[in-house]
């Protein structure tokens, strides 16, 4: 049986949550009549444990008798994120992706004009050439993982790495001059996807979606890689939902545009 003062303990640690949550989600310092609405607790019991954060630096309290949330979040927060490894949080992901699906997926950031491929779980099932090892390089207007960083660039960066890379191809496929990839990079905005259509490597397809930090900042990718006459256009509801959650892992709380 549940001894009296660790109940009573966790119900404190669950009203403290309940507040924080609150904060969390309000833009501006909210005042402890709206906090005790949203929460459900009496403004006395929201006071008590408020002025115990406010002591602790998690809470900040105004002289209007409104609260924020605390610079020590802040600090928190900051330690945390050095300790974030993406390759760490993304691979439970992509085993399970890999175990769902059976192809490869592979992990990416980008390095100047390249991908670098960090993680990938091999299918198994094909040859996947050297662009696809980890470790290896590949530019990014030939990959899906590096159309995704073109596409959250600016237009003068673009038109700055077509002038410094020339845009070579490797296939028929591949995309070789600035107004086909322009027009692709608009299709990636608006999709939050982005497609590699055998222009690395005939005979294989990868679909991509974008992994984002807690500020929204684009920082990897994630792929699915088949030969073309295994792809599947359902995947690309499964990347997003894959990268989706990997982004929340790191702090990202906004919606995907395809939501």
């Amino acid at each position: 049986m549940e001894q009296p003062e660790v109940k009573g303990s966790i119900q404190v640690i669950e009203r403290m949550m309940s507040l924080i949550d609150a904060l969390a989600e309000t833009a501006e310092p909210a005042s402890l009549k709206t906090l005790s609405k949203v929460t459900g607790l009496h403004p006395s019991t929201a006071h008590r444990i408020l002025a115990a954060m406010t002591h602790s630096r998690l809470v900040e309290r105004y002289d209007a008798g409104s609260y924020g949330l605390g610079i020590r979040f802040l600090e928190l927060g900051n330690i945390v994120k050095t300790r974030f490894n993406i390759r760490d949080i993304a691979l439970p992901f992509m085993q399970n992706l890999h175990e769902t699906i059976g192809e490869a997926i592979n992990l990416g950031i980008r390095d100047g004009d390249e991908i670098i491929y960090l993680e990938r779980t091999s299918s198994g099932r094909s040859l996947v050439r050297v662009v696809y090892l980890v470790g290896a390089r590949a530019p990014l207007h030939l990959t899906s993982l590096g159309k995704l960083f073109l596409a959250a660039d600016t237009t003068a960066n673009v038109h700055a790495y077509a002038e410094r890379t020339g845009l070579p191809g490797k296939t028929p496929h591949s995309l070789t001059t600035l107004e086909q990839l322009e027009k692709e990079l608009e299709t990636i905005r608006r999709e939050d996807l982005a497609y590699d259509n055998e222009e690395a490597e005939i005979g294989l397809r990868c679909v991509a979606a974008p992994i984002r930090n807690d500020e929204g900042t684009l920082v990897a990718g994630l792929s699915i890689s088949a030969p073309t006459d295994r792809h599947d256009p359902a995947w690309a509801n499964r990347i997003r939902e894959v990268t989706a959650a990997i982004s929340h892992a790191l702090g990202y709380r906004s919606l995907p545009k395809y939501a």
